[in-house]
């Protein structure tokens, strides 16, 4: 049985996600509520949960300022199920530290899978799909980068730029976008940074260092 915190101000919306969950888990998913922020943090550091679920706009507290506030202390699964659908309110939420952006109105059973999947995914009951891109491979089970078949040490921002290289394949992904998600929204760090590291990761890749190709005032991007 999982025990996941739901922080919605509308009823409406507490109501429908309490009972599909009951009924599509078989009572196996057991959700706790609260209305607004303040009694969500209150409630996150009072008991055990296997997942948050938050809105973003919220009474006393808004989500971002909750999810700031938990990963203070914890690692546990977030999902932000908000009407802001903007990229930078999405980008604020990855780089607080969530796990996934659902934006409302959103599909019950999507949410549910969602759910359910990132749960086991925490518990280590799911293994995650590695990322293969000609010679270059990144396991992100064991961490382990393997570049034509011998395995590379990366520090943790490399490893973390390249999974999201990877994860965003064929996309242009901005310095400030890096930024944001590995240092924070809020974090006074120079671009620069992220073309040093860029540096060193082209360097520990050897040959495979020409898929990370530089998009000149754009950013970076993952292709062969």
């Amino acid at each position: 049985m999982y025990k996941i915190l739901l922080v919605e101000d509308d009823p409406d919306i507490t109501e429908l996600i309490c009972d599909y969950f009951k009924a599509k888990s078989e009572n196996q998913i057991v959700v706790d509520t609260a209305s607004d922020g303040q009694v969500g943090v209150e409630k996150a550091y009072e008991n055990s949960y296997d997942l948050l679920l938050l809105d973003i706009m919220l009474p006393k507290l808004c989500g971002f300022e909750i999810c700031k506030e938990v990963r203070r202390e914890s690692d546990i699964p977030i999902i932000f199920m908000t009407a802001r659908a903007a990229q930078s309110d999405m980008l604020t939420g990855y780089a607080l530290g969530c796990d996934d952006y659902v934006v409302k109105p959103f599909l019950l059973p999507v949410l549910f899978e969602k759910v359910n999947a990132l749960i086991k995914r925490s518990k280590g009951l799911v293994r995650l799909p590695q990322f293969h891109l000609g010679s270059l491979t990144l396991n992100p089970n064991n961490g382990k980068v393997l570049s034509q078949g011998v395995e590379v040490t990366l520090t943790s921002k490399e490893f973390s730029i390249l999974k999201i290289l990877f994860e965003n394949k064929g996309r242009i992904i901005s310095r400030e976008a890096l930024i944001r998600v590995l240092w924070g929204y809020d974090a006074d760090v120079e671009e620069r940074i992220i073309d040093t590291h860029i540096k060193n990761l082209r360097k520990a890749l050897g040959d495979n260092a020409k898929l990370i190709k530089t998009i000149r005032s754009r950013g970076y991007i993952l292709e062969e």
